[in-house]
């Protein structure tokens, strides 16, 4: 099975009522691309896409790297935060986005595209291990997930998801969403033996990722 349209729809129309921070990833995907671009804004503007970044995982994210990588950014001065936002909003090459934002202390490549897609809703998306998981197993990106990414990894990303949304025809955060809500059952599916999967193992929430990871033979 791939991730077809009416998989990228359904799971999509799921992350509004599992996600509890759906609405304000809304309120904050309206306000901060002005804020951050225009550098109007304050500290915890910022900020907040960081916590964001770790707290979408709903405490699944390691704890002591989530404080180390908040505590680091913490270590940048304003005038610097805001210098890298300007610079990544003007500028149209992702490369140089990337570079602008990763200058940061604490900003990696996660971190870079959390903020990339705050300041471009519409263009860029926020990445992790759980994302790239699904499209790994869905055989749409060609390697597992780096230990650190880079911006050539990053664009294959990108590439995928777009594909993805064009293919469905649908906004490029409603891939987001539903590559989100498979990630969710990934490590569970993911840690039960083959065997299972021909015995009727049922306990995950989505059968798309079941499907995926159970008959990897009819991937396309």
């Amino acid at each position: 099975m791939e991730l077809s349209p009416d998989v990228v729809r359904d799971e999509a129309e799921s992350y509004p009522n599992r996600q509890p921070m759906f609405s304000m990833e809304q309120e904050h995907r309206s306000m901060l691309p002005n804020l951050l671009g225009d550098g109007d804004f304050g500290w915890r503007d910022a900020e907040w896409v960081v916590q964001w970044h770790f707290r979408r995982h709903l405490g699944a994210y390691p704890d002591r790297s989530r404080r180390d990588a908040e505590n680091a950014y913490g270590d940048n001065d304003y005038e610097a935060v805001a210098d890298a936002l300007a610079a990544a909003r003007t500028t149209d090459d992702l490369e140089e986005k990337f570079t602008a934002l990763t200058q940061l202390r604490g900003v990696g490549g996660e971190l870079a595209s959390a903020f990339l897609h705050y300041l471009h809703p519409e263009e860029f998306l926020v990445v992790s291990g759980r994302e790239w998981s699904v499209l790994e197993a869905a055989g749409r990106v060609e390697r597992s997930y780096p230990d650190s990414l880079t911006i050539d990894e990053y664009s294959q990303y990108l590439e995928a998801c777009r594909t993805l949304a064009t293919t469905a025809g649908c906004e490029l955060r409603t891939v987001y969403q539903a590559v989100w809500m498979l990630s969710t059952d990934y490590e569970f599916w993911h840690s039960i033996p083959r065997g299972y999967c021909n015995r009727g193992f049922v306990g995950s929430t989505s059968h798309h990722l079941r499907d995926i990871l159970c008959y990897p033979t009819i991937i396309t």
